[in-house]
């Protein structure tokens, strides 16, 4: 134990645990860490390692004896009917049933979807019915033949703190500094803070922001495997993580029918996974989500209030340093279209995650941390019963080219720290500082990437600033783009033409500064008017090839075909791969022919490799019969064609050999269907009308 060790345990007793435990019984289970824990401050609540040793043990018993692995679930049921009741340790949720009229409970882990339970547990959980709750569940066999269900919950008692003392909290928070809280913080979710960076610390800090601050709306985007979606489906009781497709408006915000309000009522955080694979097949969806980002509220039928916290985490494959010298891209290049400059600008913050360390065992502590469900409970109480706005407000000054958005969300950001790392009273003037200047280069990272989308100036006062308690003003920079001129100075261009095409620049970009021979092609300008006037006779002349594109194909427009936007740059290339999570029903399989017949016009291309995704409902025997007679059918004409099958697809990319690499935000299955196959537009696709996508076409790094 050291000094930090030694504190915890004496003013906190009972509430804190070593983290080597954790990661000890971790490995191997897909059980949440705040489950394991809620186990190991049960039976391994002692310094004494003999004590430890039988604890852990109990641990194991109880997991081997009352987790249900998926694989289990039949053996489970079993156990269930042959003992006539057992307990488990799973996820339970509920589900209404309006044919029925009657509530059905149902285990993640234990298959049956016809649970009987009694209204008391519903009602006192409204959480079991807006995606479900861990618990210590015990399970009857019913005997009764003439009964329509074979088992029923007896008792159920959800696993986090019954009760919690925000003030006990508050006075041991006042015996450590910040710099030892702040370890103790990241101790807690099983970090150790000797081996990271004191940014790095401030980054894992934000992360947590959300489950503090009400209705604040962070994005992450960064590298895979750094741990973003960790803190919503391991930490905290209070989150919920959910994947794109489930980005309805019934399921996130008011459901009409039910007349129930969505997850934002039920959780204090709500995050998007894998953000840039979010499917939205309602318009309305995003404008509710733009009102609630806003202010809180929304009104669908009824007015709604919540208080849910939206987080936005996913992956970004592309070089940060090739982003913020290029004039085409931005950090929000992964984002779908439909997540606009609208719902951007309501973001508080943009976390640089690919800063964050790969998951390491190195990184993890083997010291002492609350017991996750404690902290979880301390932010929660946070989250619902202290504001620091006020405080923060009167304290702050920021400078004139802060506005509106940016004031609020820097304010929110530093209240979020303020929660995390000062529940008990103020922080000096140096540590509020920092958090304003970690807050304040947040926010301008998200600005600096609207004003390179916006052909306009709504978004150009980028020099974010604050002032010290001295009246020193400090303009902050974010590192990362710091000396990049195509990010502080961006080529202004108009909007996409409905064709797809880009028009000229709105204005003339400002002359280029001499760069680095490796930003050098990120800072020229892609279209040939934006350059100085030449001679006719060093004109650029039409046979200079493709050029690279970035456009969007609007709702209900035509005259678009895999031909008319991929056909140029096959031109020389050999082998094509195409990743698409949604080749799988007949239309999507049919749209894959097409786009094998637009391969094929090239003429050179010899191997096309298909990486497609599949679930539970992917008629898997009917797919293969279908792509292996178009196999059969390319052989014919020379060409190889190979399918692998990839459940955690999320991405949409066409990669081509000579170096062309095609994104389609929808994938290849961005047409509307038609009403009658009778109609203009059934068969050929220039003349089919199109769903809103957007297009990149670019080069590969070298």
């Amino acid at each position: 134990m050291d000094e930090l060790d030694k504190k915890l345990n004496e003013t906190f007793d009972g509430k804190v645990l070593r983290k080597d435990l954790l990661h000890r019984i971790k490995k191997g289970t897909n059980v949440p860490t705040f489950v394991l824990e809620f186990l190991l401050a049960k039976y391994c609540a002692s310094n004494d390692q003999a004590e430890l040793d039988a604890g852990m043990e109990a641990v194991l018993s109880s997991l081997q004896e009352n987790y249900v692995r998926p694989d289990e679930a039949n053996a489970a049921q079993s156990k269930v009917a042959t003992k006539g009741k057992h307990r488990f340790i799973d996820k339970v949720h509920v589900r209404y049933v309006e044919k029925e009229k009657r509530h059905w409970a149902s285990l993640e882990n234990f298959n049956s979807q016809r649970i009987a339970i009694g209204e008391k547990f519903y009602r006192d959980n409204d959480r079991l019915l807006e995606g479900g709750i861990w618990a210590e569940v015990t399970l009857v066999h019913n005997d009764i033949d003439e009964d329509d269900y074979a088992f029923s919950i007896e008792d159920l008692r959800p696993i986090q703190l019954t009760r919690f003392d925000f003030s006990r909290y508050t006075e041991g928070r006042a015996a450590f500094t910040r710099d030892e809280w702040l370890a103790a913080v990241l101790r807690s979710v099983g970090l150790e803070p000797t081996k990271l960076s004191h940014r790095v610390k401030m980054h894992f800090i934000a992360r947590l922001a959300a489950l503090v601050e009400p209705n604040y709306n962070y994005i992450e985007l960064g590298p895979r495997g750094t741990g973003k979606s960790y803190f919503f489906s391991e930490f905290s009781p209070y989150a919920t993580l959910i994947s794109g497709g489930q980005a309805t408006k019934a399921t996130l915000f008011y459901n009409n029918a039910r007349r129930k309000v969505g997850l934002v009522g039920y959780w204090d955080t709500v995050a998007f996974d894998e953000v840039g694979g979010i499917k939205v097949r309602d318009p309305d969806t995003i404008q509710i989500m733009k009102d609630f980002m806003a202010n809180g509220r929304f009104s669908r039928g009824a007015e709604v209030i919540a208080d849910a916290s939206l987080s936005f985490v996913g992956n970004i494959d592309v070089s940060v340093q090739q982003v913020v010298n290029s004039n085409e891209y931005d950090l929000f290049q992964p984002l779908p279209p439909e997540l606009d400059l609208a719902v951007m600008d309501r973001f508080a913050a943009y976390i640089p995650g690919w800063e964050m360390p790969k998951n390491s065992s190195e990184f993890l502590t083997s010291n002492y941390g609350f017991i996750t469900d404690y902290l979880a409970e301390a932010f929660h109480y946070q989250f619902k019963h202290t504001n620091r706005y006020e405080e923060v407000s009167k304290r702050i000054r920021l400078g004139k080219a802060i506005e509106g958005r940016d004031e609020k969300g820097i304010k929110k950001t530093v209240c979020a720290f303020l929660k995390i790392l000062h529940p008990h009273g103020p922080p000096t003037d140096a540590e509020f500082e920092e958090y304003v200047a970690y807050a304040t280069e947040c926010r301008r990272r998200v600005k600096e990437q609207m004003n390179k989308r916006k052909p306009d100036d709504e978004f150009a006062r980028i020099g974010l600033s604050y002032f010290k308690a001295g009246g020193e003003e400090v303009v902050v920079f974010c590192p990362e783009s710091k000396d990049a001129i195509a990010t502080q100075e961006p080529a202004r261009r108009r909007l996409r033409q409905s064709e797809g095409q880009p028009t000229e620049p709105a204005e003339q970009p400002p002359a280029v500064q001499p760069a680095p021979a490796a930003k050098a092609a990120h800072a020229e300008p892609t279209a040939p008017q934006a350059t100085a006037p030449v001679s006719p006779v060093a004109a650029p002349t039409p046979s200079a090839g493709p050029k690279e594109q970035h456009f969007t194909i609007l709702y209900g427009d035509t005259g678009h075909s895999y031909e008319s936007i991929m056909g140029p740059y096959l031109q020389g290339a050999k082998a094509v791969v195409i990743e698409d999570p949604y080749i799988r029903l007949q239309h999507q399989i049919q749209n894959f022919v097409r786009f094998c017949e637009t391969v094929l016009k090239a003429g050179t291309v010899k191997k096309i490799s298909l990486i497609t995704g599949h679930d539970d409902k992917t008629p898997l025997a009917e797919m293969a019969e279908k792509l292996e007679e178009l196999k059969q059918s390319l052989l014919e004409v020379d060409v190889e064609l190979e399918v692998k099958l990839n459940p955690n697809i999320h991405d949409r990319e066409i990669r081509l050999d000579n170096g062309w690499i095609i994104k389609i935000g929808r994938g290849l299955d961005f047409y509307q269907k038609p009403s009658s196959w009778f109609e203009v537009g059934a068969h050929d696709l220039n003349l089919r009308k199109c769903l809103e996508t957007k297009v990149d076409i670019f080069k590969a790094p070298a």
